[in-house]
């Protein structure tokens, strides 16, 4: 195989190449929390896209701080447009978590925060302080959630400052069990209000 040397000339002389690829986590919405009860994102309202358009959704938190203390941030799917958050659901959650004065740690599954085939509201972030520089951060994927055939698998990831200055990590994953298709999905405290914070939907293009 032959050696190509090339000098500031030989580049100089191209006048076209190949485009860069593009990625494919598409920007669809940002909700910006401002002492807001919920955050929605509901297909074909505001510029929202979750349908068939992708085949996945990502939601990343951005410094969620709840008005009150040591309350968990929540989310529900709704398979009829924002009318009812009750999708049936089936979880699984454990967590890694370390105390800033180092006087406890551990790995553990959080039998108190997964569901099974319960309507509520899935935890994905328990217990989160509301001090000053305390939030929440992490993302949530939704895969293939305009399906009619299969049901709506669901995987998260959160980070957080936890009450008594904790840090704690929390997975969850499970499924919504419905064929229908989910077109909304909704996001709130547990008790009281989002202070502050941003969440961000992106579609996933397919490969």
């Amino acid at each position: 195989m032959a050696l190509v040397k090339y000098n500031n000339n030989s580049i100089s002389d191209i006048t076209t190449a190949g485009q860069v690829a593009t990625g494919s986590l598409v920007p669809i919405k940002t909700l910006t929390a401002s002492s807001s009860a919920t955050l929605s994102f509901v297909h074909g309202t505001d510029g929202v896209v979750l349908d068939s358009t992708y085949p996945i959704y990502k939601f990343e938190f951005i410094n969620i701080h709840p008005a009150s203390g040591d309350i968990d941030f929540q989310f529900n799917m709704s398979a009829d447009n924002g009318s009812n958050y009750n999708v049936t659901k089936t979880t699984t959650v454990f967590r890694a978590y370390h105390r800033e004065n180092d006087a406890g740690n551990s790995l553990n599954y959080v039998t108190g925060s997964d569901l099974a085939q319960s309507t509520a509201f899935q935890t994905l972030a328990v217990t989160v302080d509301n001090d000053a520089d305390s939030s929440c951060v992490g993302s949530l994927t939704l895969f293939n959630p305009s399906s009619s055939v299969f049901v709506k698998h669901f995987i998260s990831r959160m980070q957080e400052v936890a009450y008594q200055t904790t840090t704690q990590e929390f997975y969850i994953a499970g499924y919504g069990n419905t064929t229908s298709a989910v077109d909304a999905i909704r996001f709130q405290m547990a008790s009281g209000n989002i202070d502050s914070g941003k969440i961000k939907l992106y579609g996933i293009k397919d490969s």
